[in-house]
């Protein structure tokens, strides 16, 4: 059918190779998860493994959270509404707080400012604009705001716990330098210090973009997810007196 098109999908186009301190092993760590081109229209789509990875995150956070309305008795339809409203709260307030603090850049590239599949979400512009949100939805609804905050608290631990590994494949959100084993490093790493390195020596910190940094990313992502199993076995106990 000489009037067919078909899809071309490439997988896995880029990498970087990633050395931990104390493991011998290279780690090669994709961020484009597959690219092609929609046919007829011409429109070129990358999915990046930073929105997969979020997007799991997220996932499980919403069952955690649906699951916890049942035990807990909330109004799944108000809960859902409360979701609806705090994510598109949450996704404008952590792309807004990001700009804001890298306004130097974005104000001379106003056109990326929307391009959040390229990174550059903070968790505490996400965090206050969510909560901003709920806030007035509960208010709204008539649903109880702090019996809320509970139960989002340990949902907000997974997503978290998460979604960090997607700086991971993006080599974003390190640390400074340093010797002990976890230090990490990479091309982004390098790349990253190298082009900050003037502007943080200002603020008096050094850095050698030789060197390996804190994988900040991961100390997180652990403690999450050790938050979140205190959390979850004090509410059990909690729920059982």
């Amino acid at each position: 059918y000489p009037n067919q098109r078909s899809v071309s999908m490439k997988f896995l186009t880029d990498y970087t190779a990633v050395t931990f301190t104390g493991i011998e092993k290279a780690f090669n760590v994709y961020s484009t998860f597959v690219e092609f081109t929609i046919p007829f229209v011409n429109i070129d789509v990358s999915i990046k493994f930073y929105g997969l990875i979020i997007a799991f995150g997220f996932l499980l956070a919403v069952l955690f959270g649906g699951r916890m309305a049942y035990k807990w008795k909330i109004d799944l339809n108000k809960m859902l509404d409360v979701l609806l409203y705090g994510t598109i709260g949450g996704i404008i307030g952590a792309r807004l707080y990001y700009v804001l603090f890298e306004w130097d850049y974005y104000s001379h590239h106003l056109s990326e400012i929307p391009k959040i599949w390229n990174g550059g979400l903070a968790i505490y512009g996400g965090l206050i604009g969510a909560i901003l949100v709920a806030y007035f939805t509960c208010r709204k609804i008539d649903l109880n705001f702090l019996k809320l905050l509970d139960m989002c608290g340990m949902s907000f631990l997974i997503g978290q716990g998460i979604g960090r590994w997607g700086n991971f494949v993006n080599q974003e959100a390190f640390g400074t330098n340093t010797t002990s084993i976890f230090g990490m490093i990479s091309e982004g790493t390098t790349r990253y210090l190298q082009s900050v390195s003037g502007k943080l020596a200002s603020q008096g910190i050094i850095v050698d973009p030789s060197m390996p940094v804190h994988p900040t990313f991961l100390y997180e992502s652990v403690w999450c997810i050790i938050g979140f199993v205190l959390l979850l076995l004090h509410q059990n106990d909690a729920l059982r007196q």
